[in-house]
C-alpha cells in the first residue's frame, strides 16, 4: 500500500509490538505526530526530551521490551543525549526516533539542524540517518533488531522531514532478520571452567545486570542451588537472585556489605555472570579477589578482560553457558565455606542507629514491609540510591530501576513513570533525594495529567548528600556548594502540579501517609525530612580495597 513515510513509522512500530511511545512534538516531527493522531498507539507527552528518553528506559527495564521515544531535530534531539547515554551504559534497549531537517537542507546550518547521528555515535549501539524513502521501513526494523540482539542497547534513527512526507510503497513484514556473527563457547574453556568450579573450596558467583537482560535469573538460581555456591550482585544485578535466600550475599562494591566484599576477597574462584567489573566494584587493581581465579561469562566479548584479568572466558548467552556447565561439574560439599560466610554475615550485616527519629534506612525497610511483593522500586542517584540498594531486599528481576553506569541525577522520576506505564500490575515507588529530583521535577506534570500512580518518596536532607559525605570523610569537612535551598517545600511543589503532597517528620506520619498512598490509585509525593549528616555506610573510597572500608 502507498502511504506517507510518517505512516510507515507508525506501521513498523505496531509491527514490532510497540504499544506506547514517549516524546514531545516539534517542527521536524509534525508529520510523524500527524500520523500518530490516527493510530491506536499510546503516547505519553513529556515536558523535556531527556525525560522522554528516561521514560522509555524505565519502561524497557521492567518489561524487557524495547522502549521508544520521539524528539524533534536540533535541541529536541540533543536533549535526548543524556537519556541515550544512560541507556547505553546500562545496556537498555531503546529506539530513539528523531526528526531532521529536509535532506536538501542538511549541512547548511539550517534552523534546528544538528548532526545528532554524529553526536550520539559514542553512546549508541548503532545509529541511522534515513536518506531514501525506500530504506525507511527496513531501517526501523533493523534498529529494533540491533537494540534487542546480543547485549541490548540504544539505537537512534534520524528521519529527515521530506522522508516523513514522501509516498512509500509499504509492505508488512514479520520475518525481518539481520545475520550477525554468533560467538560459540569453546569446549576447552567449558572443561577448564568446570574443573575450576569442581576443585574450588571457596567459590563465589558475582552476578550482574546481564543475568536480567538474558532472562537467566531462574537458570542462575538453579545453578547456584545445585552446586551450593553463594551469590553476590552488582547494583544492576539486584533482583536477579532472591536476597532472602541463604546463598544470597547481596550488594558488592563501594557501598556493598562487608560480608559480600569479604566473601569475594577471601574466595579462591569468582564466577562472574553478566557483570563488567566496573570501577565501583573492582576498586584497586588486584584488590578485589587477590587469591582467586576468575571465570567470566558474558555475551559481549569486549567486556572479557577489560577491567580485570580473566582465567577462563566464556563468551555466550548466560542461559546456554550455565546449561552446558551444569552437567560438567562434579558434586562437592561447600557447606564449610557457606557456614563461614553466614557467620560473617551475622556479624557484619547492614546496620544503622535507630534512635526513634525518621531515618532513611528505616524508610526503605518500611516501604518493603508495607508494600510487600507488589512493588517496583526506582531511585534517583546518590545516597537515596545506595540506601535502597542496601536495605531493600529484592527478590525478583525487573523490580529495581536505577541509573548505574552513568549515575544520572534526575533519572528516577521520569523512569518511574515509564516503569509504571509498563507494569500496571504493580505499584512503582520512586525513592529520591532532594538534590537529584529537582533536575527533572517537571515530570510531576506528566504524572498528574495521565494520573500515573507513582509514589515518590523524597529523602530531603537539604544537601547534595553523597557529595557532602565525601567532603565530610575525605575533604576535611570543607562543604563547598553542597547546601541546598532550605525553603523549598516539595510537597507544595507537588500540589502545584496537581499531585497529592505530604511533608513528613516522624515515623508515624510516614506510615500513615505511605499506607494512604498505597490505598489510592493516584500519584503521591511524600517529602521526608532527614538529617543532612546521615551517611551511606559502609563505604570503600574510590580505587580502594576492603581493607580501607569505612564502616
Amino acid at each position: 500500500m502507498i502511504i506517507k513515510g510518517s505512516q510507515v513509522v507508525i506501521e513498523v512500530l505496531k509491527e514490532q509490538g510497540v504499544e506506547v511511545v514517549f516524546g514531545i512534538p516539534g517542527g521536524a516531527v509534525i508529520p510523524l505526530y500527524d500520523a500518530l493522531y490516527d493510530s491506536d498507539l499510546r503516547h505519553i507527552l513529556a515536558t523535556h526530551e531527556q525525560m522522554a528518553a528516561h521514560m522509555a528506559d524505565g519502561y524497557a527495564r521492567v518489561t524487557g521490551k524495547v522502549g521508544v521515544c520521539f524528539a524533534t531535530s536540533g535541541p529536541g534531539a540533543t536533549n535526548l543525549v543524556t537519556g541515550i547515554a544512560n541507556a547505553y551504559m546500562d545496556s537498555v534497549p531503546i529506539v530513539a526516533i528523531t526528526g531532521q531537517v529536509a535532506t536538501s537542507l542538511i549541512g547548511k546550518d539550517s534552523f534546528q539542524e544538528v548532526d545528532i547521528a554524529g553526536i550520539t555515535m559514542p553512546v549508541t549501539k548503532h545509529n541511522f540517518i534515513v536518506k531514501s524513502p525506500d530504506k525507511l521501513a527496513d531501517t526501523l526494523r533493523e534498529a529494533f533488531f540491533i537494540a534487542k540482539d546480543g547485549r541490548p542497547g540504544p539505537v537512534l534513527v534520524d528521519i529527515p522531514k521530506d522522508i516523513q512526507t514522501a509516498d512509500i510503497n509499504f509492505v508488512k513484514r514479520k520475518d525481518f532478520y539481520v545475520e550477525v556473527k554468533k560467538h560459540q563457547v569453546l569446549e576447552a574453556d567449558l572443561v577448564k571452567a568446570a574443573e575450576l568450579i569442581s576443585s574450588s573450596k571457596r567459590p563465589v558467583i558475582f552476578a550482574g545486570g546481564g543475568v536480567i537482560w538474558s532472562e537467566a535469573s531462574k537458570n542462575l538460581y538453579d545453578f547456584a542451588k545445585k552446586h551450593m555456591i553463594p551469590v553476590t550482585t552488582s547494583l544492576m544485578g539486584l533482583g536477579c537472585f532472591p536476597e532472602d535466600d541463604e546463598l544470597s550475599l547481596g550488594l558488592i562494591g563501594m557501598h556493598g556489605s562487608r560480608y559480600a566484599n569479604t566473601a569475594v576477597y577471601k574466595s579462591d574462584l569468582v564466577i562472574a555472570v553478566g557483570s563488567r567489573f566496573s570501577d565501583r566494584v573492582a576498586g584497586k587493581a588486584g584488590g578485589l579477589a587477590p587469591n582467586a581465579k576468575v571465570i567470566h561469562i558474558d555475551i559481549d566479548p569486549a567486556e572479557i578482560g577489560k577491567n580485570i584479568d580473566v582465567d577462563v572466558p566464556l563468551v555466550g548467552d548466560i542461559k546456554e553457558v550455565l546449561s552446558l556447565l551444569n552437567g560438567m561439574i562434579k558434586e562437592k560439599d561447600n557447606s564449610e565455606w557457606i557456614n563461614e560466610l553466614i557467620s560473617i554475615k551475622d556479624k557484619t550485616s547492614f546496620k544503622y542507629k535507630d534512635d526513634g527519629k525518621l531515618k532513611p534506612q528505616w524508610i526503605v525497610e518500611r516501604v518493603q514491609e508495607l508494600g510487600g511483593d507488589n512493588l517496583v522500586v526506582a531511585t534517583e542517584v546518590g545516597q537515596n540510591q545506595m540506601w535502597t540498594a542496601q536495605y531493600y531486599k529484592f527478590k525478583e528481576p525487573r523490580t529495581f530501576v536505577t541509573s548505574g553506569g552513568l549515575g544520572t541525577m534526575g533519572f528516577g522520576l521520569p523512569a518511574s513513570i515509564g516503569a509504571q506505564v509498563g507494569r500496571d500490575d504493580k505499584r512503582v515507588v520512586n525513592i529520591a533525594g532532594d538534590g537529584s529530583i529537582r533536575m527533572n521535577i517537571h515530570a510531576l506534570e506528566t504524572m498528574s495529567v495521565y494520573n500515573i500512580p507513582v509514589i515518590t518518596i523524597i529523602l530531603n536532607n537539604q544537601t547534595l548528600g553523597m557529595v557532602r559525605q565525601w567532603q565530610n570523610l575525605l575533604y576535611d569537612k570543607r562543604f563547598s556548594q553542597t547546601d541546598l535551598n532550605p525553603n523549598l517545600n516539595f510537597s507544595k511543589v507537588a500540589e502545584a502540579f496537581g499531585v497529592t503532597g505530604r511533608r513528613i517528620y516522624t515515623k508515624e506520619e510516614f506510615t500513615d501517609a505511605f499506607s494512604e498512598a498505597l490505598s489510592n490509585n493516584k500519584p503521591y509525593v511524600l517529602e521526608c525530612i532527614i538529617d543532612k549528616d546521615e551517611m551511606v555506610l559502609p563505604f570503600i573510597p574510590a580505587g580502594g580495597t576492603i581493607e580501607e572500608m569505612i564502616d
